[in-house]
């Protein structure tokens, strides 16, 4: 009974934080958009809830869950992609902005780390 418990509780938990904490799809029409990006794919969060990024010194870009396996071979490698962005605006229970959550989807792999060491 408490493995039960002990599960719900950790789907409450995940529920509540895809839920509450995104806040939902940008609503003004905004559209996702073609953007190049270039940075380090890492891995981020505590499992069992972790999400792979590309970090630049400007943001974190999250890849969509069915895009990892494009990606999970790179870790800890710099990647260029052409990717469509779009993001979440997070938003506090009180009903304040937590900023932006930015996304990456239909990612194709230009360059990476790997392919500029032996080329280079």
């Amino acid at each position: 009974m408490k493995k039960f418990a002990a599960i719900l509780l950790l789907f409450a938990l995940y529920a509540a934080e895809n839920t509450f904490a995104l806040g939902g799809k940008e609503k003004n029409g905004v559209r996702p958009q073609k953007v190049e990006v270039s940075g380090k794919v890492r891995m981020v969060g505590n499992s069992p809830m972790t999400s792979l990024v590309i970090s630049t010194d400007s943001r974190d870009w999250y890849i969509e869950p069915e895009e990892t396996e494009k990606l999970m071979e790179f870790q800890q490698q710099i990647v260029t992609v052409r990717a469509l962005e779009y993001y979440y605006d997070r938003i506090f229970a009180n009903g304040a902005s937590a900023g932006r959550q930015y996304f990456l989807k239909n990612i194709i792999i230009i360059n990476t780390s790997e392919e500029v060491r032996k080329n280079g």
